[in-house]
């Protein structure tokens, strides 16, 4: 039986991969084919070790791949084939340049509208679902329109808003899926075809349908908001530490109130991941652009808010520990961003190693799922440094124990066993608060967690 149209995914990474296995499996009446010009990624996503962890990705994949969901290297020939095209690139935060460590990378978007132009013969519909400024599509729209007038394409923009370690779910049961197009006929009735495929399985009260710019700025302004609230409550959690109240018990309170809620108000060492950063500051480089300073200015302190806790954790660890680490083995737990990922973009983990390790500290990092990314990122790195996935092993003849991912195993270690295993006195340093602190104290420990008061021997 024929399908009933060709999906194509130019990005075979953590927002087109999983995204693209979840309408294959919703909705088979599609053929979904997904590309990229990395091979060894390809080959990952046909093999039996997926390139990166989600849970029930594996199992979402296998159920589908063959029968209606493909990955190929084969990028033009899927662009010839495909009737609805989602472009999925990576948009990182330009390095170079006007707008340097503040605007995005377009360059690899700008190569796949041009590519698409080469490569089709036919109208198409195009899904913006990289995370892009406001008024890209209008961009991207001048790009492919450029042909003479013989193809049409209608740009969408259909932002993402997957929280990693829970991509699956989100996807599944997701808060709301926007989608925004031009309010002409066609732009419209574009729109209308996204929307038919997502109602096979998500509520129609969920999709959203906006303009294209509404759209865009969505996705900006949500992370924003959200970054906002883990720098204001990371903010308090030093307040917290100098007046001896208890972060949490603050959070609670204030969580209780029906304006507030109780979601990202969590204090840690810090947020990471490829999206928050990444868009607080694309959002800053936007309103300077347009001479709003002020807004700018606002927005760039959550950012910094977020760089200042990382290095306060780092500072708290080198006071705690006598006013030195040097030469002192410390074993970090946890170096993705946060659990249930293996993905290390914006770690605090990262800034937090090469802190201990300026400080000539030995490290040995430790974490389930990210070990392969976290060498990548610290490759620099060529004395100090050891990776150990063994929990035990890492902390074994340590001084101090960093917890820097909540992963659920770490909460249920045997801890006698570790302190028994340490130099004396042993410290933990806890930057997700999941561990059971008075517990560790009795045990022998000297336990420092953000925004409590320190329990200590000494």
């Amino acid at each position: 039986m024929p399908f009933k149209k060709n999906i194509l995914c130019i990005g075979a990474g953590y927002v087109g991969g999983p995204t693209m296995a979840m309408i294959a499996a919703k909705c088979p009446q599609y053929k979904v084919l997904v590309v990229d010009i990395n091979h060894k990624r390809i080959n990952e996503w046909n093999s039996d070790n997926l390139p990166i962890y989600e849970p029930g990705l594996d199992e979402l994949v296998k159920a589908a791949r063959g029968r209606n969901l493909f990955f190929s290297n084969e990028i033009e020939k899927g662009i010839r084939d495909a009737d609805i095209i989602f472009v999925s690139v990576n948009t990182p935060t330009k390095t170079f340049g006007q707008g340097s460590g503040m605007a995005a990378d377009l360059q690899y978007w700008e190569k796949t509208a041009r590519q698409i132009l080469a490569n089709s013969d036919r109208d198409k519909i195009i899904v913006e679902k990289s995370t892009l400024p406001v008024r890209t599509a209008k961009a991207m729209e001048r790009i492919l329109n450029s042909n003479g007038g013989n193809i049409k394409f209608e740009v969408l923009s259909n932002p993402e808003f997957l929280a990693e370690g829970s991509a699956i779910k989100d996807l599944e049961n997701p808060d709301r899926v926007l989608i925004g197009s031009r309010e002409t006929e066609e732009g419209i009735r574009a729109r209308k075809e996204l929307v038919d495929i997502y109602a096979n399985w998500v509520p129609r009260e969920k999709i959203i349908e906006s303009n294209v710019w509404s759209s865009e700025l969505s996705k900006l302004t949500a992370n924003a908001f959200l970054a906002q609230r883990v720098s204001s409550i990371n903010s308090l959690s030093a307040l917290c530490e100098a007046t001896e109240a208890d972060i949490e018990e603050v959070a609670y309170a204030i969580g209780t109130d029906s304006r507030i809620g109780n979601k990202f108000l969590k204090a840690s060492v810090g947020f990471g991941g490829s999206c928050f950063k990444k868009d607080i500051l694309n959002l800053v480089y936007i309103c300077r652009t347009y001479g709003l300073n002020e807004p700018a200015d606002y927005w760039d302190s959550v950012v910094r808010i977020n760089e200042w806790q990382e290095r306060r954790f780092v500072l708290s660890m080198l006071s705690n520990m006598f006013n030195t680490v040097a030469g002192k083995k410390i074993a970090v737990l946890g170096f993705a961003f946060k659990a249930n990922t293996g993905d290390t973009r914006e770690s605090p983990a990262i800034y937090i190693t090469r802190g201990l390790i300026e400080e000539r500290a030995l490290v040995n990092v430790s974490d389930p799922k990210a070990l392969g990314n976290a060498r990548e990122d610290l490759k620099d790195i060529r004395e100090g440094l050891e990776y150990i996935e063994d929990p035990y092993k890492a902390a074994e003849g340590a001084h101090a124990i960093a917890v820097l991912t909540e992963w659920d195993i770490y909460r249920n270690l045997d801890y006698k066993k570790i302190f028994d295993s340490m130099v004396k006195p042993a410290f933990v340093f806890d930057g997700r608060n999941i561990l059971n602190h008075r517990k560790l104290f009795e045990m022998g420990f000297n336990v420092f967690a953000i925004g409590k008061t320190p329990l200590k021997h000494f």
